[in-house]
C-alpha cells in the first residue's frame, strides 16, 4: 500500500456521559497519491459519444486508483490508522472514547455474500468486544445517515462510548465512469462520533423515496464480475424526475434543519455537499442561495466521485483548513440515485 496516504483531523475532547452533545472525534481519510488522467482510463476509447462528452464535463480531471484492493480493504486502513492515532491519545482524556460500535457505511457492492464486510474490518482492526454492523441501501447518503444514527445511539446508551464510522470507495466493476451520474474513484474513511466532539451535530433530516429503487441495477447473478456493467434504466427519469425531486426535498429539508437550529441562511458559514459533477454545485447554489466551499470542487476534479467518503472528507480538509472560526455552522448536503437525502448542520 506504498500509494496510500491517509490524511486527518477534526478534533474534540471527550468522554463525560454528562455531554449530551455529540460530535466528531477523529477523521482519518485513505487517498491514492497516484491518480489517472480522466481519458487514460481503460474504458474511455470504448465510451459513446454521448458518454464521453458527459465524463469530459463533469468537472473530473483525474480519478484516484488503487490497484488490487477492495472496498473492505480501504475501510479497514482507514480504520487502523484511526485507531493508531487514538492510542497515541490514550494518556489523556481521549482514552475513554475507544470505540465500541462499528457502523460500516455499506459500498456499492459487498466483498462477500453470506460473510460480513463489517465483521471482517472488526477482526481486521482488532476491535475485540465492539459490535459490528452495516448500514447498507442508501448510496452516497449512507455516511450523513450513519452519522445521524450514531448520535442517536450515544444519546440513547449512556455507557457507550464512542461509535466508529467507515467506508471504502471502489467502483462496482471494472468500469469506472458511471453515465449519466459521475466517474468512480477510490479511497477510504474512518471517523468516530463522541460526545463533547467537535465540531457537534446541531440537526439533521433525512428521507428515502422508494419509487426510484431500480433506477439502477448490476446484473451479477447471471454474468462474472468482469462483465459487471451498471444500467440506468432510464437517464432522462434521473435527469429531470429525480432531479425535480431532490431539488424540491432538498429545498424544504434546508429550511427544517435551520429553523430547528433557530438560525437563518446569513447563519450558515459554509455549505458542503457530495462531489458528483461540478454543474450539480452550480444546481443547489442557485437553488438555495447557498455557496458550495470551492473544496469540494477541488477534490471532484482531483479524485473523481468517492460515494459516501465525499461529505467527510470535503468536512475533514475544511476543518483542517484553519478557515472556520468556533461557533461557525457548516451545512452538509448529500443525496444519492436510490434515492435519499440528508441535511446536517454542524457547529464548529
Amino acid at each position: 500500500m506504498s500509494d496510500v496516504i491517509g490524511g486527518s483531523t477534526a478534533g474534540g475532547g471527550g468522554g463525560s456521559g454528562a455531554d449530551t452533545r455529540v460530535g466528531i472525534g477523529l477523521v482519518h481519510t485513505v487517498l491514492p497519491t497516484v491518480r489517472t488522467a480522466l481519458g487514460d482510463l481503460p474504458e474511455f476509447s470504448g465510451l459513446t459519444p454521448e458518454e464521453a462528452e458527459f465524463a469530459r464535463g463533469s468537472g473530473i480531471e483525474t480519478v484516484g486508483v488503487l490497484e488490487d484492493t477492495t472496498a473492505g480493504d480501504l475501510a479497514a486502513l482507514a480504520v487502523r490508522g484511526l485507531l493508531e492515532r487514538l492510542d497515541g491519545l490514550a494518556d489523556g482524556p481521549r482514552a475513554a472514547e475507544r470505540p465500541d460500535t462499528l457502523m460500516l457505511v455499506g459500498p456499492r457492492a459487498p466483498d462477500v455474500l453470506l460473510g460480513s464486510d463489517a465483521c471482517r474490518v472488526q477482526a481486521e482492526a482488532k476491535l475485540d468486544g465492539t459490535f459490528a454492523f452495516t448500514l447498507d441501501g442508501l448510496g452516497c447518503t449512507g455516511s450523513s445517515a450513519a452519522w445521524a444514527l450514531g448520535r442517536d445511539l450515544l444519546l440513547a446508551d449512556p455507557a457507550r462510548r464512542s461509535v466508529l464510522i467507515a467506508h471504502g470507495s471502489r467502483p462496482t466493476g471494472l468500469d469506472r465512469v458511471r453515465y449519466p451520474v459521475t466517474v468512480i474513484g477510490d479511497g477510504g474513511y474512518a471517523m468516530t462520533l463522541v460526545r463533547g466532539g467537535r465540531p457537534v451535530l446541531r440537526a439533521h433530516r433525512q428521507e428515502t423515496d422508494g419509487t426510484f429503487h431500480d433506477l439502477f441495477r448490476v446484473d451479477y447473478k447471471q454474468v462474472p464480475y468482469y462483465e459487471w456493467r451498471e444500467e440506468c434504466a432510464s437517464p432522462d427519469r434521473y435527469r429531470f424526475e429525480l432531479a425535480m425531486n431532490s431539488r424540491m426535498r432538498l429545498a424544504r429539508m434546508v429550511d427544517e434543519v435551520l429553523a430547528e437550529a433557530g438560525v437563518e441562511k446569513s447563519g450558515v458559514a459554509t455549505t458542503l455537499m457530495q462531489n458528483v459533477t461540478a454543474s450539480a454545485y452550480q444546481f443547489y447554489e442557485t437553488l438555495l442561495g447557498l455557496p458550495v466551499h470551492p473544496v469540494c470542487g477541488e477534490h471532484l476534479a482531483a479524485y473523481g466521485h468517492l460515494g459516501a467518503m465525499d461529505v467527510v472528507l470535503n468536512l475533514d480538509r475544511l476543518l483542517a483548513s484553519g478557515e472556520l472560526a468556533p461557533g461557525d455552522l457548516v451545512l452538509v448536503l448529500n443525496n444519492s440515485p436510490v434515492a435519499a437525502w440528508a441535511v446536517t448542520l454542524w457547529e464548529v
